[in-house]
């Protein structure tokens, strides 16, 4: 099974060589809408007092996004800040879009981007504050993005059938985004026969 992590896990999160020399902190996740993926983290010193780096962190440079941190072959893959931030969406810009199915539909707003742990930096999903009329029991659902992600103004549009995938924690939401990938049927619901009128022959 994949395992998910949420992109605010990561700020904070030690980037470390992989000779064991911890050389900064993730500042912020860059996120390209468009391509669904992570390009790169903005960093910080590590320290109480250190301030943010003008070096950067492209995601291409990344060996893998561990649970405790970000591995990276050296140092010397560190790039200015410019070449990661560049044009593209920080993460930062998507907290807070609306969500719409493409049939219209409003099912939310972003609370955060749920990322594939790895070397691959890509966004499965989404953790999104539900709206009442999507779903009245749960303050926030994760859900999968298509495979491609349509962003319409402000707001990202996924398929309505991502709708049904929809989960209530990031453990059981992994499994979703799987059968959700595999293109799992719909379980099937039953509509009930409408009742026969008193007098209609049965």
């Amino acid at each position: 099974m994949i395992t998910l992590m949420l992109a605010r896990e990561l700020s904070g999160r030690e980037v470390v060589t992989l000779a064991g020399e911890a050389v900064a902190r993730i500042k912020d996740t860059v996120f390209d809408a468009g391509a669904g993926r992570i390009t790169g983290f903005t960093l910080s010193g590590r320290g109480l007092l250190a301030g943010p780096l003008k070096r950067s962190l492209p995601f291409s440079a990344v060996h893998a996004v561990g649970p405790a941190a970000v591995m990276i072959p050296s140092e010397a893959v560190l790039a200015d800040r410019e070449a990661v931030v560049g044009s593209r969406s920080a993460g930062g810009q998507v907290i807070g879009a609306p969500v719409l199915t493409d049939q219209g539909t409003a099912i939310g707003t972003v609370r955060d981007v749920v990322v594939e742990a790895g070397a691959g930096g890509r966004v499965v999903g989404f953790e999104i504050a539900a709206d009442e009329r999507f779903d009245s029991h749960r303050r926030h659902v994760f859900i999968p993005r298509g495979e491609t992600l349509a962003v319409s103004g402000e707001a990202m549009v996924v398929p309505a059938r991502a709708s049904h995938f929809a989960a209530a924690d990031l453990p059981s939401f992994a499994g979703q985004v799987e059968a959700f990938q595999a293109g799992t049927p719909l379980p099937h619901v039953e509509t009930p026969a409408p009742a026969a009128a008193e007098g209609d022959p049965a």
